[in-house]
């Protein structure tokens, strides 16, 4: 009764679309999307009158066609095939996109107050290269990529643990063209699939390939198991970990926070 409220529609309808007897209407589709995180293409492929057998992982909110493919491929396939390009890749529209970013970061991190908008906005004005969307042929969400310009003093306080992300604020942001020592944060990265996966971490390490200042630190805090080894053979060190949250939250590997760069990952691609 709370997803029939939150979605405007009567239990009767829900108990008809789990039963099978109906369809649900396109237009309910984006609320069920953001209700449920469920990706878009996962509710059409189930959402016919001929389904579509559809594998998706709760874990890390990844569909697929087979059970194999929602396993993260490996570094080099994103390094052997970096200059393929998504047409449907485009820098965040805030007041757009808010909807979406919103209802995918709260959800996931479970707490209401966890996004700061202006953060996010002006994460946008002063680095629109890595804050972008993803969406799909009918121009329906897929994901997203947010990465926050820091100033040291806010990496030092994140990295001695004095504060988390959800402590960030405007004032720790900077412009990355005027520092010495650019340093990028990963906010947050949302895919539904590897495929969206692909062109997201393709298009962030064509920045750090192309970049003249190569003397940058990227930093990020992940709870996500599929992006462990992918992280440390693209070039980032992990610095702590909480290993008591990996155990509270059955975790197959812990958060952690990590730093480093991809000059060595991406040597010689020009």
């Amino acid at each position: 009764s709370d997803f029939a409220d939150n979605i405007n529609v009567d239990l009767r309808t829900i108990q008809r679309w789990e039963k099978g007897i109906t369809l649900i209407k396109s237009e309910k589709e984006e609320e069920i999307v953001l209700e449920t995180l469920m990706p878009y293409q996962l509710i059409h492929n189930l959402n016919a009158v001929v389904p579509i057998p559809t594998f998706y992982n709760l874990r890390t909110r990844k569909y697929s066609l087979n059970e194999r493919a929602n396993e993260m491929p490996k570094a080099s396939w994103f390094k052997d095939q970096i200059d393929i390009r998504s047409k449907s890749l485009r820098t965040i529209d805030f007041d757009y996109d808010l909807k979406y970013i919103k209802s995918f970061i709260q959800s996931q991190r479970k707490d209401q107050n966890y996004l700061n908008e202006e953060l996010i906005k002006e994460a946008i004005r002063l680095l629109p290269e890595l804050n972008f969307v993803l969406t799909g042929g009918s121009g329906y969400y897929r994901g997203h990529c947010i990465f926050l310009p820091l100033k040291e003093e806010a990496l030092k306080k994140l990295r001695e643990k004095e504060i988390t992300t959800k402590n960030l604020r405007v004032s720790d942001l900077t412009n990355p063209k005027l520092s010495d020592r650019p340093i990028y944060y990963a906010y947050d990265i949302t895919a539904d699939c590897n495929d969206t996966i692909f062109y997201t971490i393709t298009e962030f390490l064509r920045y750090f390939r192309d970049i003249e200042n190569k003397n940058y630190l990227c930093c990020s805090y992940s709870d996500r198991d599929d992006s462990y080894d992918l992280s440390q053979k693209a070039g980032m060190k992990i610095v702590w970990e909480d290993l008591a949250l990996q155990q509270e939250l059955g975790l197959i590997h812990p958060p952690r926070f990590s730093q480093g760069n991809f000059n060595e990952f991406l040597a010689g691609l020009e």
